[in-house]
This record gives structure tokens, C-alpha cells and sequence, in this order.
């Protein structure tokens, strides 16, 4: 298997870019894994608020494939610790799904077009973060459940 992170916008702050790159260079020793930027919307400002998510939602659905497994970060969502999620990447790797697709949005969520071809919904927490943040998050907490799953001290029980 193989996993995707989409995120709407380029990183701008260096410091969460450095650590977001470290974890994803820690990620690869244990699965092939994608973090791929989809660029903002250009002139989002004349936009309204639907249209921007439409936008989105097109350039979104365009980098999923047909057999994709699309799970959206969505406040929401599911919410797991940490065990609970390495269990459920578990299980999604004994599916025999080619590819997970987690995708964070833009400042308005998704559309419904991106809603209708979800397989699910997870929400990293009750409150909110920037979406710069977000991307650390769960590059961090994937990391931590595949270290959960091999056993490793990175995770403390």
C-alpha cells in the first residue's frame, strides 16, 4: 500500500516545513508515502466562498484515482488515539487497497462533489488549527502508528 497526504497551499513557514519534511523522510523507511501540494486558487478573493471550494474540490478529485481509498481530515470526522489509528491503518493495509488518500482542504472544507467520493472522515481534534499545522500533524501521527505497529519506543503506552 501506499499513502497520500493532499494539501491545498504551499507551506510558507520554514520552521513547520523543516519538521514536516523530517517526518516525512522518517514515514519512508516504513511505507512509500506522497505529500503532495495542490496550489492555491488564484484571485480566491473574488471568489465566494462555494466557489472557491469547487475549485478546489475539482483539483482535489482530479489527483484521486478510481481505486483510491479518499479519507478527508474534516472536524467532523472520526476521532481516534493513537493506538485506535495505527490499528485502523492496520487494517486498511490488510485490505489490499493500492492507495490511501488523506486529504486536508482548504479554508472552507470541501465540496460536496468531494464529500460524495469519500470512503470516510477523520478528525485529528475538537479544536481548531491552521491548515500549515495540520500537514505536521498527520505526517507526525502517521509516523507514530507505524512505530506503534513495529513496536518501537516512539510511542509511549
Amino acid at each position: 500500500m501506499q499513502i497520500k497526504l493532499l494539501a491545498i497551499g504551499k507551506t510558507d513557514n520554514q520552521q513547520l516545513q523543516q519538521l514536516i519534511d523530517d517526518y516525512q523522510k522518517r514515514l519512508g523507511f516504513y511505507i512509500k508515502f506522497e505529500f503532495e501540494i495542490i496550489p492555491d486558487i488564484k484571485n480566491a478573493k473574488n471568489l465566494s466562498e462555494k466557489q472557491q471550494k469547487q475549485r478546489e474540490g475539482e483539483l482535489i478529485l482530479a489527483k484521486v484515482g478510481t481505486s483510491d481509498l479518499l479519507i478527508l481530515l474534516d472536524e467532523n470526522g472520526k476521532q481516534y488515539d493513537s493506538v485506535s489509528f495505527s490499528e485502523h491503518l492496520q487494517k486498511q493495509m490488510n485490505s489490499g487497497i493500492k492507495q490511501l488518500v488523506f486529504v486536508i482542504g482548504g479554508p472552507y472544507g470541501f465540496s460536496s462533489e468531494v464529500y460524495t467520493k469519500a470512503n470516510g472522515k477523520i478528525s485529528l481534534s475538537k479544536m481548531t488549527f491552521s491548515h500549515q499545522m495540520i500537514r505536521l500533524f498527520m505526517i507526525e501521527q502517521l509516523y507514530r502508528a507505524f512505530t506503534i505497529l513495529r513496536n518501537e519506543p516512539y510511542h509511549h503506552r
